[in-house]
């Protein structure tokens, strides 16, 4: 009899599928790993019909359909990603957010909110408030235990991805919503105010009625392999839809050089910010200047 349960971990070759509570060691049936129809044949996330083997084991026959994949590390089917940066230490870059976003809108999660960690070391508390209009901004101090209740509620249904770049505290927070994880925090190099990768695997982690993941590499993932490019990077930018219409060449505008351009507009005219627009034009560069092999 086959049975329907969710990849909860990759690790040693083994997908472990958590089975109504059980966590079976699986593999993938032969079958499965030639099809090149579902792309990476198992995604953690991914729900999966298995069958059990008498060795307490089992064989994973199919995977069901997705409803997103982030690229990297590879989690299927995530509810929300907490985009999480530091006040200071290091100190928020606003190319990084905004690259952080593009990344996370072009993996079709339903809710994005921002994390800003070390409260503690800013005078505002309104910190990044202009972004408030777009996203959830959610200001905590793993120090001070400031906006971890309102974290701790988040992270109790579906599943949540944290991700950021090094050094600005994803596993102190989540250590802080509960000290039982005991997840390993690095230490800030000195010398460059960087952080080190401390996690090492994606895994989800049952948390209240959810699962969470402290995902490594994710400020590590190039634009054009999460697949974007100079057509598609201004929906990574969900505010432009609301003034794209109105662009001359409605079907081949970029949003950059063209005249009677309807996003240049709302810029000019204070509709979007220009901090976003200024991002959105350096990471169309980027994805522009892709190298032919």
């Amino acid at each position: 009899m086959r049975e329907i349960g969710r990849v909860i971990k990759f690790y040693n070759s083994f997908f472990f599928v958590n089975v109504g509570g059980e966590i079976l060691p699986c593999k993938l049936r032969g079958l499965l790993k030639r099809d090149k129809k579902i792309g990476s044949a198992v995604y953690v996330g991914d729900f999966v019909e298995i069958s059990r083997l008498k060795d307490k084991s089992g064989v994973i026959e199919s995977v069901q359909s997705r409803r997103n994949v982030l690229i990297r590390p590879a989690i299927a089917n995530v509810d929300r990603v907490i985009l999480t940066f530091a006040v200071d230490e290091p100190k928020l870059h606003p190319l990084l957010l905004n690259r952080f976003i593009a990344l996370a809108e072009r993996s079709a999660i339903d809710e994005i909110i921002i994390c800003v960690n070390k409260i503690d070391l800013s005078p505002s508390e309104n910190f990044l408030s202009e972004y408030e209009s777009l996203y959830k901004i959610l200001r905590v101090s793993a120090l001070t235990g400031e906006g971890i209740d309102e974290l701790r509620k988040i992270l109790s249904s579906g599943v949540t991805v944290f991700a950021g770049a090094s050094g600005v505290g994803k596993s102190s927070l989540l250590n802080a919503v509960d000290k039982n994880l005991k997840l390993k925090v690095g230490k800030i190099s000195e010398k460059i105010l960087r952080g080190k990768h401390t996690t090492r695997i994606a895994e989800l982690i049952e948390f209240g009625g959810g699962f969470l993941v402290d995902t490594p590499g994710f400020s590590a993932v190039d634009l054009i392999e999460a697949g974007i490019d100079k057509k598609n990077l201004w929906h990574c930018f969900k505010e432009f839809a609301t003034f794209a219409g109105d662009c001359k060449f409605i079907n081949a505008c970029s949003h950059s050089h063209e005249p009677d351009c309807g996003v240049k507009a709302a810029v000019e005219h204070g509709k979007i910010l220009r901090e976003r627009y200024d991002c959105y034009l350096t990471l169309l560069n980027e994805v522009s200047a892709e190298k032919i092999h």
